[in-house]
């Protein structure tokens, strides 16, 4: 926890489900945790809160986390996911990143 030497930082996502906007959000929080599987347990634990003060609203159980280095401040790297494609630049973006069905703003 918190006050624990060995406790870092964790950027983690989850990914919820609004049935009546119809969209998928993805979520990254932050916690302060001795491991992964402790800050991805804090995080669900606080997922399945988020889901209950909203109507229509699922945690689809999809969890990754990342662990920080050092405190987080300005500028510090929260969350980071690589992933292998042999796709040029334009067409990786257009299949994961921006699709067009966002909503941002």
């Amino acid at each position: 926890m918190s006050g624990e030497a060995d406790s870092a930082w964790y950027g983690v996502r989850c990914v919820f489900r609004h049935r009546v906007l119809g969209v998928y959000e993805e979520r990254v929080t932050l916690w302060t945790a001795g491991s992964p599987d402790e800050a991805i347990g804090r995080a669900e634990s606080e997922a399945i809160e988020y889901c209950e003060a909203l109507d229509d609203v699922e945690y689809v159980r999809f969890v990754e986390s990342f662990r920080i280095d050092g405190s987080p401040g300005e500028g510090a790297e929260v969350f980071s996911l690589m992933r292998e494609s042999g796709l040029p630049p334009g067409e990786y973006v257009r299949r994961f990143l921006a699709t067009g069905d966002e909503r941002t703003g």
